[in-house]
């Protein structure tokens, strides 16, 4: 479960780690009210789950009370990459002397905890890795020992962050720790002109295998779910939305994660992980690939699927199902493989769409979906 900004720098700030004061508002009017509140010179945050804010115009300055509600006003309701702005967060400025990025992550390949520290922060961390890998310090975390103050120290010294951030790293820490997550990250983490470590910006991803243990999940609701997956939890689907043009739906949690990596492999960044299970019914089919063909960022579907307690020819009923009531806009590429996989096929030939492409391997499939995304 993602949570929004406000909601990740709430548990920054339990933790003992410095934010700007904020409020967090869903009217025009509020945010002047706030702006008032906090000193007047404020900034206004769109509260959607994704990245690229500043970029699509979600993060401005405003310079005064009556500059905040105008500002709210423009933003509030804005689209971005496919999420509805109902909130803003009305932040206190900080004059910042140096930006940089902190952030733990899961790292499933080593089965433990990875610390990522960078002394250029405000960017997408992807990017600088990409650019200049040399920039970015991965440090792994033995899960026994956790990071104690020489760990914190090391992971300062490696990211080239300075040695006053230290305090932070093992607060950090402490968050992902205490509140199961998956991924936390502060970017910017800054240095003030006064000399204060500040985190202005924040993502936690929470671990929903963890939910029995952590009551206090329930506070946070659906507000910090996306709209997407909501509904996904609500039909029972197992969907987590991502930043990405591929639709991917398969069966089994492996073969839906070798998809999307063989999707990035061609290049194109995959928009979702839904897996349907290894016994998905017809409508279970259906129910998946309406919630993917409703994703305004997603630009062709790949449906994955190896046969065997979901038979094929059942997946093919759910997908005509599908296009029985929802209208097939984008490009939908199917690879059948497996039990009834000859019958399944037959089905969707028969169907002889336009918009529907069938591929014979999953590295076909996948090439395919990349391109008619592109």
């Amino acid at each position: 479960m993602d949570l929004y900004e406000h909601q990740a720098r709430e548990l920054l700030q339990e933790n003992g780690v410095l934010v700007p004061r904020a409020e967090v508002v869903d009217t025009a009017e509020a945010a002047r009210a706030a702006a008032e509140r906090l000193g007047g010179r404020v900034v206004i945050k769109a509260q959607v789950k994704t990245g690229g804010r500043g970029k699509a115009g979600g993060v401005k300055l405003a310079d005064d009370p009556a500059a905040a509600e105008r500002t709210a006003h423009r933003i509030l309701g804005m689209d971005i990459k496919g999420h509805t702005v109902h909130r803003v967060m009305v932040a206190e400025p900080v004059e910042v002397e140096r930006e940089m990025y902190l952030g733990f992550t899961l790292d499933r390949a080593a089965g433990r905890f990875a610390a990522i520290a960078s002394a250029e922060g405000g960017m997408e961390i992807e990017e600088i890795a990409a650019r200049r890998p040399e920039a970015v310090a991965r440090i792994a975390i033995d899960p026994a020992e956790g990071v104690t103050e020489a760990k914190a120290a090391e992971i300062a010294v490696a990211g080239g962050l300075p040695p006053e951030t230290a305090g932070t790293i093992r607060r950090l820490w402490t968050v992902l720790t205490a509140h199961d997550a998956l991924l936390v990250e502060i970017n910017p983490l800054v240095v003030t002109r006064d000399g204060a470590i500040v985190a202005l910006d924040g993502k936690v991803t929470l671990d929903d295998n963890a939910r029995f243990r952590q009551p206090s999940w329930d506070d946070f609701g659906d507000r910090a779910r996306d709209p997407l997956e909501a509904r996904a939890a609500a039909a029972g689907l197992g969907y987590v939305k991502l930043d990405g043009q591929v639709g991917v739906i398969g069966n089994g949690a492996g073969l839906v994660m070798s998809t999307l990596d063989v999707v990035a492999g061609c290049g194109a960044r995959p928009a979702d992980f839904l897996d349907i299970g290894g016994g998905a019914s017809a409508q279970v089919m259906a129910d998946g690939l309406s919630l993917v063909l409703d994703d305004p960022e997603v630009r062709s579907v790949l449906v994955n699927v190896f046969g065997g307690i979901t038979a094929c020819d059942a997946v093919a009923d759910g997908i005509v199902r599908a296009l029985d009531t929802v209208p097939l806009t984008k490009p939908l590429v199917v690879r059948l493989d497996g039990n009834n996989a000859a019958r399944g096929r037959a089905i969707l030939g028969q169907l002889a769409h336009p918009l529907v492409h069938q591929a014979d391997t999953m590295d076909g499939a996948a090439a395919r979906a990349a391109e008619l995304a592109a």
